[in-house]
């Protein structure tokens, strides 16, 4: 688990460098690759275009990857509107209400979740753009455990829920990022 972690966290820190490499030959569209990423949780049609756009709305207000965007969010609830956890969060990103409420949105209104779960993402992302090399793993660590668990550890928390959590989005972000660059 212990490496699993640290390949993640590894991965992460390339994704400082974000979308904008100077070696892309050809590339996908940005757009097809949350998509298709979006419907093969969600089979329905309509709905995966309403989460795509949703995504890359927010992606572009916040200045956010939409890939990590993606990332998170499939992490988070896999696409799926209704998704509540245990511990309270709510819709596509799993906006916790006191974070929702922080962050001025409705938890409740699928696009207001959206942007608030970036919005909140975008915080983190600006919260430890000083970690260098470790930056986004904090910021996907934070949004997981909180900013403060993150400061209070000096990186990704000892909990095995957000270890797992950085793991996964991980995964996914590295799979969507060989879709951008070489399908």
């Amino acid at each position: 688990m212990k490496r699993l972690f640290w390949i993640a966290i590894m991965s992460l820190c390339l994704l400082q460098g974000g979308l904008h490499g100077e070696n892309k030959a050809e590339a996908a569209d940005v757009r097809s690759v949350v998509y298709s990423e979006v419907a093969a949780y969600n089979g329905n049609a309509n709905e995966a275009v309403w989460i795509t756009d949703a995504i890359c709305y927010a992606s572009n207000l916040y200045d956010v990857d939409p890939l990590l965007v993606t990332s998170v969010m499939e992490t988070e609830s896999h696409f799926n509107f209704g998704s509540f956890s245990n511990a309270g969060a709510i819709g596509l990103m799993q906006l916790m209400p006191g974070t929702a409420t922080a962050v001025g949105v409705d938890p409740y209104d699928p696009l207001g979740n959206v942007i608030g779960g970036v919005s909140y993402l975008r915080s983190q992302l600006d919260s430890f753009s000083g970690c260098g090399d470790y930056a986004v793993t904090n910021a996907v660590a934070a949004y997981n455990a909180g900013g403060n668990a993150v400061r209070k550890y000096g990186g990704c928390p000892p909990f095995a829920e957000t270890q797992n959590y950085v793991v996964e989005v991980n995964g996914t972000y590295t799979q969507l990022l060989k879709k951008y660059y070489y399908q």
